[in-house]
């Protein structure tokens, strides 16, 4: 039987060398002691962050696994995690300043380590439309489960039943995002507004894209050979999904610190744990036996995606997100746990 320490072993082992590099890159930044133990605790707090914003991530993750082949699993688990780490933490952050300051990736790169300052000004000032996107995006992904007339088990059953009737609606979950949408963005300026009403739109467009393609590649994938079903279509799912959910930590990150590099390992080490978690969930067949663990999470979703959209107006700290993110798995899980127990006596 696997242990703990044969899932997370090489988490454990990218946290030992994460956490050695940014001792050394601090003490290369500033040549003292102190600024080597000042970057070594802003790693730590940043992978921890990523963790507990993306402990969802991971379940979400494991549902859609264990519907894929074992290739396509390895597939994700591997060059998956290569590009959460490598392109949502180094290379998001360097477009989104390139295209804001319209400059080139070399130019963007330079401005990371010789002005670390205008390079957070500039990530700050795209904070809206990124709370923009994410927020429609990730409300797609909860709303989807939840108003899903297929769905059988409910665990908030007054609520979970009411919005899947309404599932019976065509396109009811794109009219209940845009009514966020417009709620929020009333708030707004009017020059705020549309940068906020075009993010937002441009996620429910990806969102559909994405699940579009991802029905076409897997059916055409199923026809074509049935050892490739569940492939591609929710591998491109995974990875979007995936960046939907780095949103929030890059951004948050930003508030510990300026430096790139730093960023880049500290939330590093917080996605081997996620893809670590993931795994687990998959090859124990956890949410089988936690049957309401599933559903915490999609309301954790639903609730990151308010909480991006209620940040176009006010400031919400990220450990506010993680903590509640949290309480409602925990929630979840002790539910399943008591359902188990009633079922076996």
């Amino acid at each position: 039987m696997k242990t703990l320490l044969h899932y997370f072993k090489w988490a454990i082992l990218v946290t030992v060398l994460g956490l050695m590099a940014t001792f050394w890159l601090g003490y290369r930044f500033d040549g003292t002691l102190r600024a080597a133990l000042s970057f070594l605790l802003i790693g730590s707090v940043l992978a921890v962050l990523e963790i507990s914003l993306s402990f969802d991530n991971a379940i979400v993750n494991a549902n859609k696994l264990k519907t894929m082949t074992p290739v396509w699993r390895q597939r994700f688990l591997t060059w998956g995690i290569l590009i959460a780490v490598f392109g949502m933490r180094i290379i998001f952050p360097l477009a989104i300043v390139a295209i804001a300051a319209r400059v080139g990736p070399v130019e963007a790169l330079r401005l990371s380590i010789s002005a670390p300052q205008e390079y957070a000004r500039i990530m700050a000032e795209s904070h809206l439309s990124i709370a923009a996107f994410g927020g429609a995006f990730l409300g797609m992904v909860a709303l989807s489960f939840f108003m899903d007339e297929a769905k059988e088990i409910d665990w908030i059953s007054r609520i979970e039943r009411k919005l899947r009737s309404m599932g019976t609606i065509k396109g009811v979950t794109y009219g209940t995002v845009l009514l966020l949408v417009l709620g929020f963005g009333l708030f707004l300026g009017t020059e705020d507004q549309a940068t906020f009403f075009k993010a937002a739109i441009m996620g429910l467009v990806v969102f559909m894209c994405v699940e579009t393609l991802s029905h076409v590649l897997d059916a055409e994938s199923e026809i074509q050979s049935a050892a490739r079903a569940g492939g591609l279509g929710a591998f491109l799912y995974l990875e979007v999904l995936d960046a939907s959910f780095s949103f929030d930590g890059v951004i948050g990150a930003f508030a510990l610190t300026n430096n790139l590099f730093l960023i880049a390992i500290g939330l590093g080490i917080g996605a081997m744990y996620v893809r670590s978690m993931t795994i687990m969930l998959v090859e124990k067949e956890t949410l089988n036996e936690f049957r309401f663990l599933e559903h915490g999470a999609f309301y954790s979703i639903l609730a990151l995606a308010v909480i991006m959209f209620a940040q176009s107006l006010v400031h919400v700290s990220e450990v506010v997100t993680g903590l509640l993110g949290a309480t409602i798995i925990a929630l979840s899980f002790v539910s399943s746990l008591r359902f188990n127990r009633r079922a076996n006596s």
